[in-house]
Formats: C-alpha cells, sequence, structure tokens
C-alpha cells in the first residue's frame, strides 16, 4: 500500500486496458508518433529532413527516458517542451527538426483525440457486449409474466424479458450516439499557434497548397481521414463535451438499469450474482446486499456530474485558446472514460450471473391479479345474465372489502373467493381459474421483445461479432 492518496479508478474499479489507453506510455509515445508523421510529412513535401533523422526518431518512439523528460520539465515548466528536449538528447542528429513549425497543441490536442477515439472504441466493444448479454436474457425470460410497476405501484402485467428489452434499448441509444460521435472524429492536424499555419508557411515559403498537404498527410500517417479544417489553438473544446455526453447517457442507462436490478432484489424477484463467500454485512450475517449494482449506480452518479466538466471548458474558452482547459482535461476527461469502463464491466459480470425467482414473481402476480381482472370478470359475469353496471358497483364493493383485509388485516387477497361467494356474477372457479391465467394479461410482449431482438439488435451484433467476447468478467474487487 501507498504512502500517498491513490485513485481508486485505478487500483480498484477501471480495466487495464483502459488504463492504457490513458496511460503516460500510450501519450507520451504518441506525442513522438506525430513528431515522426510531422518530420515525415515535411519530407515528403520537400523540407531538408533526412531518413536518417527520421529513422533515428522511429527507433526512440517507445524508448522514453521519463527521468530525464522531469528534470527538464522542472528546468522548463514547460511539459511538452521538456519532452523535446528529451527526445532530442536521444536523438541528436534529428535534434534540430523535431517539433519543427509546430506548437504545443499538435502533440497535446492530436493526442487526446487520438486517446479520446481509442477510449470510446474500448467503451464501444463493452457496450456491444453487454447488449448482447442482455439480449441472451431478454430472449430467455420474453414469457415469463411479471408484475408491472409505475410509480413503484401495482400495475398491468410485463414480462421479465421485456423488462430487460427496455434497458436494453437505452443501450442501443447510447451505441448510436456513441458511433455518431466516432463518424465524426477528425484531428486537429499541424494548425500552428493560433491556427492559422502562418509557421508552416514560412516554412514552404508561402506555398499555400503544400501547408494544405501537411494536415492531410499527417492524418494519414496517423490513421485518420481528415483534421479539423477550422482551429483556434486547440480544436473545438466542443469536441471533448460531445464526448463525455456519450459516455454521461451510458451512465444514465445503467444507472437505471442497476437501479430496477436494486428494487427487484428488494422484491426477491431478481437478485445479482452473490458468489459462494461474499459477504453482504459486516453486522448482519444473513444479507445479500445488491452491491454491484449499487456500485454501477454510484460510479454513474460520479460520470453524470462529470459531463459539466467540458461543457463550462467549451462554453468559457476565450478567443483562440485560455489554458484553464487544460489541469481540468486532464483530470475530467480520463476519469470519465475509466468510470464508464468500470460501470460497463460491471454490468456485464451482474447480467451474465442474473438469478430469477419464478414463484416469487409468480407469487407476487397472483396477489394483484384479482383487481387487474375484474373487468374481464365483469364481462365474464355479463355473459351469465348480468347487468354491467350492477356488476361494476358490486366488484367495486368487493375490491374494497378486499384490499382492506390486506392493508389493514393483513389477510391474503380473497376478492377472488368475495366474487365467487356473492354469486351475482354467476361464475365458478373453473371460469376464475381461466380468467386468472396471468399470460392474459402480458399483451404483446413477447412478441415485441422477439421482434425487436431479432430485427435491431441482432443485426447489429451481427454487424460487430468480432467484439463479441462474452464470458466471465473479473472484477477487481
Amino acid at each position: 500500500m501507498s504512502e500517498f492518496y491513490e485513485n481508486p479508478l485505478n487500483n480498484r474499479y477501471a480495466s487495464e486496458e483502459i488504463l492504457r489507453i490513458f496511460s503516460s506510455d500510450f501519450k507520451f509515445s504518441t506525442w513522438r508518433k506525430l513528431w515522426t508523421a510531422l518530420a515525415e510529412a515535411e519530407q515528403e513535401l520537400g523540407l531538408n529532413i533526412t531518413d536518417e533523422q527520421i529513422e533515428e526518431m522511429r527507433s526512440k518512439i517507445n524508448d522514453i527516458d521519463y527521468d530525464l523528460a522531469a528534470a527538464y520539465e522542472k528546468k522548463l515548466r514547460h511539459d511538452v517542451m521538456a519532452h523535446v528536449h528529451a527526445y532530442g538528447d536521444q536523438c541528436p542528429t534529428a535534434r534540430p527538426i523535431i517539433h519543427l513549425g509546430a506548437t504545443s497543441a499538435y502533440v497535446g490536442d492530436n493526442t487526446d483525440v487520438i486517446q479520446y477515439t481509442e477510449g470510446l472504441r474500448h467503451i464501444r466493444k463493452l457496450l456491444i457486449n453487454l447488449i448482447a448479454q442482455l439480449s441472451q436474457f431478454a430472449m430467455e425470460y420474453k414469457d415469463m409474466p411479471a408484475l408491472g410497476f409505475t410509480h413503484f405501484q401495482p400495475a398491468q402485467l410485463t414480462t421479465v424479458g421485456k423488462r430487460a428489452g427496455l434497458w436494453i434499448q437505452d443501450l442501443m441509444s447510447d451505441l448510436e450516439d456513441l458511433d455518431y460521435v466516432l463518424s465524426t472524429v477528425k484531428l486537429r492536424g499541424a494548425k500552428g499557434t493560433t491556427g492559422t499555419q502562418a509557421s508552416f508557411m514560412d516554412l514552404f515559403d508561402n506555398d499555400s497548397a503544400k501547408v494544405a498537404q501537411l494536415d492531410h498527410k499527417v492524418a494519414e500517417k496517423m490513421g485518420y481521414d481528415s483534421c479539423y479544417d477550422l482551429t483556434g489553438q486547440t480544436y473545438p473544446r466542443k469536441f471533448d463535451s460531445r464526448v463525455i455526453n456519450v459516455l454521461s447517457g451510458i451512465a444514465q442507462t445503467l444507472c437505471k438499469f442497476a437501479t430496477d436490478i436494486r428494487l427487484l432484489q428488494h422484491l426477491k424477484e431478481i437478485e445479482e450474482p452473490f458468489e459462494k463467500s461474499q459477504i453482504g454485512s459486516s453486522a448482519m450475517a444473513y444479507k445479500r446486499n445488491p452491491m454491484r449494482s449499487e456500485r454501477i449506480c454510484s460510479l454513474a452518479r460520479y460520470v453524470i456530474a462529470d459531463a459539466v466538466n467540458p461543457a463550462f471548458t467549451a462554453a468559457t474558452q476565450w478567443f483562440e485558446r485560455t489554458l484553464d482547459d487544460s489541469a481540468n482535461k486532464r483530470i475530467s476527461i480520463p476519469e470519465a472514460f475509466l468510470a464508464t469502463d468500470a460501470i460497463l464491466t460491471i454490468a456485464i459480470n451482474v447480467t451474465e450471473g442474473l438469478v430469477v425467482y419464478d414463484k416469487v414473481i409468480e407469487s407476487r402476480i397472483m396477489s394483484e391479479l384479482p383487481f387487474m381482472a375484474t373487468e374481464n370478470i365483469i364481462m365474464e359475469g355479463v355473459k351469465h345474465g348480468g347487468d354491467r353496471q350492477d356488476l361494476h358497483e358490486k366488484i367495486r364493493v368487493l375490491s374494497m372489502q378486499a384490499g382492506e383485509n390486506v392493508k389493514v388485516r393483513g389477510l391474503k387477497n380473497n376478492l377472488l373467493e368475495l366474487i365467487i361467494e356473492d354469486g351475482s356474477f354467476g361464475i365458478t372457479e373453473d371460469d376464475i381459474s381461466r380468467i386468472m391465467n396471468p399470460e392474459l394479461y402480458i399483451g404483446r410482449a413477447p412478441q415485441q421483445v422477439e421482434e425487436y431482438i431479432t430485427n435491431v439488435v441482432n443485426p447489429m451484433l451481427d454487424a460487430n461479432k468480432e467484439l463479441l467476447t462474452i464470458g466471465q468478467v473479473d472484477l477487481k474487487v
């Protein structure tokens, strides 16, 4: 254990892959890749840069002397120039042309875009696997009736699978948002200090065509299709806000999902996985707390609140750039990715081990269904010669009596017995048994689920089958 503060997202929640994407090695090796790409593009466009210099830069991309860079930063008080000098010391032949014509935002902003893009691709993979996992659950339980709730009060029946279908539909909406943002990603490119490319115009003797090509060449070498047409010193900070809004949307969906699981676990209808030696409470040994779902809600709340940070940054940038975004970005955006990675990983773990207690679900249905079946009972009574209005009043009175038995006296719901005993309805226990079939009250829920999974979800999963890696997910804690 360290004697200093350690971020729980690093050592407790986030996966190794997302930590790698936002690691120092990924960041600073990408800086060096960008400097190498710039030198290659400048050489191709006619600047006096040798193959030897470029090869030297390539050879040291992943050989970063962090102690040397830290010593330079302590002296220079500038992180980018510290790494320029450290890179130059390792590449003495290339030293004169490293960072040629560029400003700090060239490596800083382009690397940010690359990190966020890789982060979104990783989140996308987790999201698709969660959708696949939930789709299996939804199809397995599409026909199982369950008591629906509005305002957390008993409502008409739904099915266990239909409820899962609603979670999936929200996740599919999040995937659409994520894919849209990914489809619009652009690098900042090589734009110079205020985005005018003036320094590069000087390097290329005011050859505007070559300077325009420089942007395209750098983007291509880094694996991107294009750069922003216009920038200030930085790429538009609206991009950061859009990225975190996607993560916030996923957090909103999973918070709702996890809250539903917590409520269902309270009702003893569905439980999240509970390991053999897991302890629910240090004092109450019998407890089975929904700790994974609670953790999802807790971390999701953090991501949702964190979305305010890039929104404020985008709103308060002055003209071509201010530096008050820098410290905030270093914290808020990586941590949003780490927390979203964690909640998706936990959600996959929860959904692959959900326990459904069908007898409890059935018992709860049967305790409420007599009230919901009253219209059907009235219609059956009319078939036996009764007057609809008279039967409506009788069943209203009997329902109040049965409700009082349940809520005041703590007895079971005896509405059906009261109806049979009354005699006005002319119906038998066999009639009641037929009317009380829960499957009569779930509408098209099974068909809705099957049609949605078959027509909407499965084509998406088929198109992304190379990303499907459903299996046991190891949680850190």
